[in-house]
């Protein structure tokens, strides 16, 4: 092992070289002459230097002697009082480079002895003064020596009583004032060390037991008082300390701190052998590891039961033993031995290496650091030592006195923290300033640097003391003081809130009071301390949530965190408008609990799991080092103090701080604190309020205001105790009858009871149970009767009068007795005992009975009491105790209290609390209550923000409030908060400048205002982002979007709408306004200028250069903020929010006050966008919509911009929604809105409308399956094209604005039925509107005529059954109860139209007939009618429309009923709504291609109608064959031609007749062509007698009798060709179909009618034509007639019918010889003729009829007298006709005008109407 050379320990020179140096000087000093041998021996100092030579000169290892050997000398010259500073300077400094070298070897048996001795050298030094400057050098390196003692490994030897001197010394030289100020902070620097030292290893150390600390810590009081005194701290004599070999138990709990035994070979716990315990290094893993030494802790080896609770104790195998708690490793690359040899030579060189170990050693330092102790057996290289694993050997053999040096542990820490927390205390007059502060900084390094909270015995030290001086130092007004109390406050309640319930209580509220006061002393500095402090507990994770939980939460504590709050709330708003660092401090307090709620919502969002309620157990402390992981159950559980916290460490020299050094000493160990009360800390107590220790929310709700409750009940109580109790009973928080105990625990718990009612109310005569049960809650037991009795009366004021101090007493006497086993005689003594303490208190200390006599002494208190005791005495020593305590401490009644003894009381009564159940205080997991936080705090915070953000010029504070908005909508919106986010979208949305600015300034406002800027962003930021939970808030972002719309700052694409007329497909809702549109305007601008004064007149010029600039910021913010996101992302919003949003959009109405047209039309267009997009839920939100759109446009009483835009949206919304089934049937309901518009407005937007339903029908027609919806849309495409009145049954009856317009669509269309149509309205039917106007002098119209108008038809006897009733499916919408049928016309007033609307309907429907797939049952007859109405507006080239053009009155477009108030643009405005009207009606005026348009319009027409016509056939019959299968009669549609006439054949004729008669020659010829070859095709052969005398009827009689009318002036030949080719088919027609007509019982009358029309052609033309053409047609009619014997009858005499002798009494009229000519054989005579009522028949021109009830037309000029008559009911004839025509059962229905056409004389209206039978003859 050894080479044979001997090498000789480099470390032997060392000292050597020492010994030289102070021998040297000490020689150099002495005064003696001669340099003999001799005198050297007999100097003690020089002579044990020589010793040490030889003894150093025999030895090859220094670690072969004792270190107490080479030291000896040193140390002597150190404690001699004769040497002189520089020579005990220089003993000093050798001792230090011994230890700093490390010479001294931990593991040396004697080194223990040599540290104690060391230190009690160093602290006991002695030497001669020379001047000041010396002798601080040498206090300078005393200093030094104790610092490197206790910060080198070897220190860890040092007992605690050596310790506590070390530290006394550097106290003493750190107060000794007349010491330099180097010097003193050099003390003070020392001590900040070895405090971090000895708190760092806190961990390791453990509770001593109760008894052991009482017997030891006499020894250890250090003193701060008196420094100087340095007799005081002489070495005392070691009292022998016994070491702890049994297993104790500690009091109070029932769990072994097992502690490992000394013993020879293993080790024993519990009787369980440990020898077998595996090791964890391999013997491979420890080659280059060298034995790390360490000294053993204050108990020898220690184990330590790593069992958390009781029932795991049975499993003893899986203790584990556990390494030492101090170990220094000690490495050595190179070594190869194993390392538990030990080997002394090496031991010097190994620990020196130590210092200089690389970082690259250290990993394998730490495997065997962490390795459980290896096996026991090593310990048999020593027969009766121990030597641990790491070659530390426990023998008593060298030192002296046979007593074991125990290391310094707990003791030396308690004593040291209970000096550093005495030094604080400001009511001491020994600590000064500085003392104090000194105290602050150390305890501040103490409480960094180790979690003091494990320590039972230093937490009870904390509680009181600490605390109390700390809070006491707060009012001090020294600033240095206060933060450093400040400071540790904090360190305090960061880790130990959990032990200190209520003294946190009070230092928030000292805080409080702080910042809050108004006192003009108190420094601004400290109100920002204070609030500081308050923002950085803030800051503590999950501090908040338990502020809000222990205390607000807490019945019988302050609402802490709701005052705090509302403190820092108002304290973000400066008064002085200036901000100042404490409102933004407090504003950060508040942004604090947001940013946490934030980080945890945020969490929750990415993680995606939503907190479950886990029952949280939460460590006891904060710190790494005692926080346990359990692992596998046979593993070790690892100490916090990882390996990793070492690596950090590089193999450094020696540490150069206490902090360090403990680390390096704590590396190869595991020490758990063991025991009982580690295992207990973990499992945390619920207080009694809660149900578990997470409680719901609701629950927390419950204690509130169960807690507001109790509050209100104490204070009545504190005014009349009956009236509080009273009150808590009607609440249900006390029991009903009284519960005494119950009442009795309210009043011993409830701290904000008044004592002295609390007195009052025991002490009455009628609760003498309560007050039983009131004394039942103390608990007395083991308490002496004076301490019991001063417990009692602190609950309490105790009243005056003596018998109810009598009753409070024996009450006390009773319980006290009873809990303490009967101590005295009996009641009585103990009573009286009692009575005499309150005497004896009262005479010690009430200065009342101080001023007569004096106070009582022992003797005469004993004298008082003597055979009180039932006879006997009480115990002397029992009343000398009790003298002493009442003569010292009075006992003051809680009433009287004031000044320091009021504080005492108060501290002690928070003592108390914190000891019971009151003081558990729930650690809460991060993020627990979060939301009851917020709904808590986002009031005040929003409101500070916003303050900060208003009134802040400052770029990070400003950045710093938005970031605040950001979280709190973020918050808001993860928890679904709408109220508090909308108050935040209001609150921004002021701050955006946008509302208050007026327009013209706002884009240079907005442009140059950053702040501005910055809220907009915010604002349509978080609107895109969260507008989920946007309520309240769209209606303030529409608003500031309204605003950029004014200041025309939006993006083109926003303020660009689709159209239908415009080439483009789309306008602009903001207009440039050009001249042509300016009219008048342009000569007032230019007569404004020339008034103008020279300046106005520049700044009308244009905009400055930093107007431009600022208006192109403005645009490039909005670019930027991107508002039309709203728009395209409101399909992901959810309902509730897109409602919100719509409804803020439909808020914008003419009904508002400060309504703007163009602000409603782009609102509205905002709406239909978001429509559109939300096309798949557009059910939701259908409704609201139609309303909006029906108020526009139905309430509108003139046109204006919005109408067009609302009419166009409704057209734009149903082209895009017919597509989806669930909603296409309301949307083409809807458009009814249409058809209820005001006629006169709806004319306006008729363009937009036909080209809108052209698109619709184009896009749409095949999903339009329903009658009504073609209905709808055929009555729009009528007035639309044609200017029909809309049906009266949708008109809005009262046009008063009274929102009759929430009508549903199924309302109106209820309204469609029939009946309700002939109601008789009491309200003038439109056409009047259009009649007035035109008529020379009004007349009012009969009754009968307004019935006959509004009502359809009246149905009378058989004709109408020729049209069976339309089908039931079509009933309800009567399309053709307005038509008559017996008139060409459609019956129906038409207004005036729009050419393009016209044509562009037309084209609709010729789309729609044109496909044969989109004619269907529902809509066939409509689309007859509709074609019909098409071309009588079509006729002569639309001459209707212009006419009543010219006629009705001009719309004024700029008087706008929406005006209700002139904005301050309003001259934008009206220029604006001028132009918006320029689509309505002026393209026609000067349009010259309307005729040819209206040609084309008329031929288009002619051809649907003959398309129609010849389709109708096979149309009906394939609808026939498909519904075969139908079994309800009902809904079946026939193809016979009965119904083909009634709804196809016979109105399409009429239509063709109809424009037979226009004035336009081409389209007449046309026509007559039509109607020719229609009358004569095949399929209208199937007719039968009764449809071709309606064809007569209805088709050809009212064409003829139209055609009498000078039709076309201008066209005089054309009109007789027309009516010679009229006349010419009548006669066709008449023959073709001559042998079914026969069959008519009517026969007669057709044929008179026939005759009539014959003579009145024969007259009307001024050419020859027709009375050439009109003979010959007659002649052959009356020829074939005849032959088919027509005019022959058997019966009659002369063998003619009675019809013949009519014909020719009626040709005879106008052709005299025509008979001649034909029949010349034929004559018969008058004579002949049968009598009969020939004047009924002559006065009517031939025509048989009775009873004619006709309506005299007024004189209209524009109306034909057909327009508006009613058809005229012929009753039947009441008597058959004498001429042999047979009996006529039925009625002949004939037109009026026909009447009047063929009446030579115009009829004059009957006398009574009402009387069918009355006859008017006209003669």
């Amino acid at each position: 092992m050894r080479g044979t050379v001997r090498m000789v320990d480099k470390n032997i020179y060392i000292v050597q070289g020492e010994i030289n140096t102070v021998v040297g000087a000490i020689k150099r000093n002495a005064r003696w002459n001669t340099h003999t041998h001799l005198d050297e021996e007999r100097d003690p100092l020089l002579h044990s230097f020589s010793l040490l030579k030889e003894v150093l000169n025999t030895i090859t290892e220094l670690s072969e002697i004792e270190p107490n050997v080479f030291l000896r000398p040193f140390l002597e010259v150190i404690r001699s009082e004769d040497t002189t500073g520089p020579i005990t300077g220089l003993a000093l400094t050798s001792v230090n480079k011994f230890l700093s070298y490390a010479l001294i070897d931990p593991s040396h048996e004697g080194t223990a002895e040599g540290m104690e001795n060391m230190a009690d050298a160093v602290t006991h030094a002695r030497f001669v003064g020379t001047d000041p400057a010396s002798d601080e050098v040498v206090l300078m390196k005393i200093l030094q020596v104790l610092r490197t003692l206790l910060l080198t490994p070897v220190g860890a030897h040092l007992t605690n009583e050596s310790v506590c001197e070390i530290m006394q010394s550097c106290f003493r030289i750190c107060f000794e004032m007349r010491l330099s100020e180097l010097l003193r902070k050099s003390a003070e620097h020392t001590l900040v060390d070895m405090v971090q030292l000895l708190f760092t290893r806190l961990p390791h150390f453990k509770e001593e037991p109760k008894s052991y600390v009482g017997a030891n810590m006499k020894k250890l009081k250090m003193r701060a008082g008196g420094m100087s005194d340095s007799s005081k701290w002489k070495k005392q004599k070691r009292s022998p300390r016994p070491t702890r070999h049994a297993t104790k138990v500690s009091p109070g709990t029932e769990q072994p701190a097992t502690n490992g035994t000394v013993m020879p070979s293993n080790i024993i716990v519990d009787g369980v052998t440990f020898i077998d315990a595996p090791s964890p290094i391999s013997s491979g893993s420890s080659e280059n590891i060298s034995s790390a030494v360490s000294p053993a802790t204050d108990s020898g080896l220690e184990l330590s039961s790593q069992t958390t609770s009781k029932e795991d104790l049975t499993d003893l195998e899986q203790v584990n033993s556990l390494g030492l708690s101090a170990a220094m490793p000690s490495i050595e690359p190179n070594a190869t031995e194993h390392p538990h040899k030990h080997e002394p030579q090496n031991e010097g060189l190994r620990v020196e290496k130590t210092q200089s170990a690389s970082v690259e050693s250290i990993p394998e330092v730490l495997e065997e650091c962490t390795s459980v102790a290896e096996h026991s057996d090593s310990a048999s290289v020593h027969d009766m030592d121990y030597v641990n694993p790491r070659g530390v050997r426990f023998t008593q053999s060298s030192q002296k006195e046979g007593i074991a040096l125990v290391p310094y542990g707990l003791p030396c820490i308690r004593e040291l923290f209970r000096f550093l927390i005495s030094l604080t205390n400001p009511h001491d007059r020994h600590n000064s300033e500085v003392m104090i502060h000194m105290g602050l900084q150390l305890l501040t390094v103490g409480l960094e640097s180790a979690p003091v909270a494990n320590c039972q015995s230093l937490l009870g030290l904390v509680k009181d003391e600490l605390c109390r001086h700390l809070f006491q130092l707060l009012s001090v007004e020294r600033l240095n003081l206060y933060a450093a109390s400040l400071r540790v406050c904090f360190l305090l309640f960061e880790s130990m809130r959990e032990h200190l319930k209520f003294q946190l209580e009070m230092y928030i509220k000292k805080l409080m009071e702080i910042i809050t006061v108004e006192n003009p002393k108190m420094p601004y500095e400290m109100k920002e301390m204070a609030l500081e402090a308050i923002v950085q507990l803030w800051r503590i994770p999950s501090f908040v949530t338990e502020l809000y939980i222990n205390y607000d939460c807490d019945y019988y504590c302050s609402n802490l965190f709701e005052d705090l709050t509302k403190l820092l709330s108002k304290n973000a708003f400066p008064v002085s408008g200036q901000l100042y660092t404490t409102h933004l401090l407090s504003l950060e307090a508040l942004l604090t609990v947001i940013d946490s709620t934030e980080a945890h919502c945020q969490a929750k969002v990415l993680s995606n799991i939503h907190q479950q309620e886990k029952e949280v157990v939460k460590p006891s402390t904060e710190t790494a080092s005692s926080i346990k992981e359990p692992s596998n159950n046979n593993e070790r559980v690892s100490e916090g103090n990882s390996p990793n916290v070492v690596t950090e460490l590089s193999g450094a020299c020696p540490p150069t701080s206490g902090c360090l050094m403990a680390d390096q000493m704590k590396q190869g160990c595991q020490d758990l604190e063991g025991g009982s009360d580690a295992a207990e800390k973990n499992i945390p107590r619920k207080p009694t309020r809660f149900s578990c220790l997470l409680p719901r929310t609701q629950e927390l709700m419950e204690i509130k205001s169960k807690k507001k409750l109790l509050i209100t009940g104490t204070e009545q109580f504190n005014q009349k105790p009956r009236k509080g109790i009273q009150f808590l009973q009607e609440k249900n928080l006390l029991a009903i009858p009284m519960d005494n105990s119950e009442v009795a625990q309210w009043l011993r718990e409830n701290p904000r009871l008044d004592k002295k009612m609390i007195g009052e109310f025991v002490s009455d005569r009628k609760n003498i149970d309560l007050l039983e049960s009131f004394v039942g809650t103390f608990n007395f037991q083991g308490l002496r009767l004076d301490e019991a009795l001063r417990l009692y009366l602190e609950a309490f004021r105790l009243p005056g009068e003596a018998p109810v101090i009598q009753r409070l007493l024996e009450a006390f006497t009773e319980h006290w007795r009873k809990s303490n086993g009967s101590p005295f005689a009996n009641s009585d003594a103990c009573f009286a005992l009692a009575y005499a303490v309150i005497m004896l208190n009262t005479d010690q200390h009430n200065h009342n009975v101080r001023k007569q006599n004096v106070p009582m002494t022992l003797e005469e208190f004993r004298k008082n009491l003597k055979g009180v005791n039932g006879g006997k005495d009480f115990e002397q020593d029992i009343l000398e105790d009790m003298y002493h305590a009442i003569k010292n401490d009075e006992i003051v009644m809680p009433e009287e209290q004031t000044g320091l003894v009021k504080e005492n009381y108060i501290w002690n009564v928070l003592l108390h609390r914190g000891a019971t159940d009151e003081g558990i205080f729930l650690h809460m997991p991060p993020g627990s209550y979060d939301h009851d936080l917020f709904t808590m705090t986002w009031g005040p915070t929003i409101a500070a923000l916003s303050y900060v953000f208003d009134k802040s010029l400052d770029e990070t504070i400003i950045q710093k409030a938005i970031s605040g908005f950001r979280k709190c909508a973020m918050i808001s919106a993860h928890y679904g908060l709408s109220d508090v986010f909308d108050n935040l979208i209001i609150s921004l949305c002021k701050f955006t400048a946008l509302s208050s600015e007026s327009i013209e300034n706002l884009p240079s406002v907005f442009g140059s205002n950053p702040k501005a800027h910055i809220a907009a962003k915010t604002v349509f930021h978080l609107a895109h982002r969260h507008g989920d939970i946007l309520r309240e808030g769209w209606k303030n972002i529409m608003e500031a979007m309204l605003q950029l719309f004014r200041a025309e700052l939006l993006p083109k694409a926003m303020v660009e709408v689709e159209d239908f007329v415009d080439p483009n497909g789309k306008i602009s809702l903001q207009r440039e306004e050009t001249p042509s549109n300016r009219g008048e305007s342009t000569v007032l601008s230019f007569v404004s200028w020339l008034t103008l004064s020279g300046t106005e007149q520049s700044g009308m010029r244009g905009p400055s250069t930093e107007n431009q600039e600022a208006k192109r910021m403005a645009l490039e913010c909005i670019k930027q903020c991107d508002p039309e996101k709203l728009i395209t992302e409101s399909k992901f919003l959810q309902l509730e929010s897109l409602q919100e949003l719509m409804k803020a959009l439909i808020s914008v109405t003419p009904d508002e006050e400060t309504y703007d047209e163009e602000d409603a039309a782009f609102c509205l267009e905002m709406l239909l966008r978001i429509v559109l997009e939300n096309r798949d839920r557009v059910g939701c939100v259908w409704q609201a919509v139609r309303d909006h759109l029906y108020h526009l446009c139905v309430h509108a009483l003139e046109f204006c911009f919005l109408v067009e835009r609302a009419v166009v949206g409704l057209l734009r919304l149903a082209i895009r929604l017919l597509r989806r089934e669930e909603i296409s049937a309301q949307v083409l309901l809807s458009l009814r809105i249409l058809l209820m518009m005001k006629p006169s407005v709806l004319s306006r937007v008729s363009h937009q409308v036909a080209y809108g339903l052209h698109e619709l029908l184009k896009t749409n027609a095949a999903n339009i399956h329903s009658g009504d919806d073609w209905y709808t849309l055929f009555t729009l495409l009528e007035c639309i094209g044609s200017g029909v009145k809309p049906p009266p049954a949708l008109q809005v009856t009262a046009r008063a604005d009274n929102d009759t317009g929430a009508q549903s669509d199924s309302e109106i269309s209820l309204s469609y039925h029939p009946s309700d149509v002939s109601l008789d309205r009491g309200y003038t039917s439109d056409s009047e509107v259009y009649a007035d106007h035109s008529k020379q002098g009004k007349m009012h119209r009969t009754v009968t005529d307004m019935d006959v108008v509004n009502s359809g038809w009246l149905v009378v006897g058989k004709d109408d059954i020729d049209s069976p009733k339309p089908m039931a499916g079509l009933s309800r919408q009567g399309p053709s109860p307005l038509v008559n049928q017996y008139s060409l016309t459609v019956g129906l007033d038409l207004g005036p139209h729009d050419t393009k609307s016209l044509m562009k309907c037309v084209e609709s429907l010729s789309f729609i007939v044109r496909d044969a797939a989109h004619v269907t049952p529902e809509n066939f007859e409509l689309c007859v009618k509709t074609i019909r109405i098409f071309v009588e507006a079509s006729l002569n080239g639309g001459y209707k429309s212009q006419e009543k053009r010219v006629k009705s009155h001009k719309y004024d477009g700029k008087s706008n009923r929406f005006k209700k108030k002139p904005k301050e643009n309003s001259l934008r405005r009206s220029r604006a709504s001028s132009q918006h009207q320029s689509h309505s009606h002026s393209d026609e005026d000067d349009d010259e291609s309307v005729p040819a348009c209206y040609h084309t319009v008329s031929l288009q027409l002619l051809d649907l109608m003959h398309t129609l016509h010849t389709r109708a056939a096979t149309i009906y019959s394939s609808w026939a064959e498909e519904q075969r299968h139908l079994e309800a009669a009902g809904k079946k549609i026939e193809a016979d031609s009965q119904t083909l006439w009634s709804n196809c054949w016979c109105p399409l004729l009429q239509g063709i007749a109809w424009l037979c008669c226009d004035a336009r020659r081409q389209v007449r010829m046309q026509a007559l062509t039509y109607l020719q070859r229609a009358l004569l095709v095949h399929d209208l052969q199937a007719l039968d007698a009764l449809e071709w005398e309606s064809c007569f009827n209805k088709v050809l009689f009212p064409l003829l009798t139209k055609l009498l009318e000078n039709v076309s002036p201008a066209d005089v030949g054309g009109m007789e060709e027309t009516r010679m080719r009229a006349s010419t088919l009548l006669s066709k027609v008449f023959l073709q179909h001559l042998s079914p007509l026969l069959s008519l019982t009517t026969f007669a009358a057709l044929w008179l009618t026939i005759l009539d029309f014959m003579d009145k052609y024969m007259h009307a033309g001024s050419s020859d034509l027709l009375s050439e053409a009109i003979p010959e047609s007659l002649k052959n009619m009356l020829l074939v007639m005849d032959t088919a014997g027509i005019f022959h009858s058997a019966d009659s005499r002369t063998g003619y019918s009675d019809l013949w002798e009519i014909t020719w009494e009626r040709i005879d009229c106008f052709l005299p010889r025509l008979r001649d000519e034909l029949f010349k054989q034929t004559v018969i005579q008058d004579s002949e003729r049968a009598p009969g009522p020939g004047p009924a028949i002559r006065g009517t021109s031939g025509s048989p009829l009775s009873a004619v009830a006709s309506v005299r037309m007024s004189p209209v000029t524009d109306v034909p007298p057909h327009m508006a008559q009613s058809p005229l009911i012929l009753q039947p004839l009441a008597s058959p006709l004498q001429v042999g025509v047979p009996p006529m059962t039925l009625p002949i229905i004939l037109n009026p005008a026909l009447i009047e056409a063929t009446s030579p004389v115009p009829l004059l209206a009957t006398a009574r109407p009402t009387d069918p039978m009355t006859t008017s003859e006209v003669n």
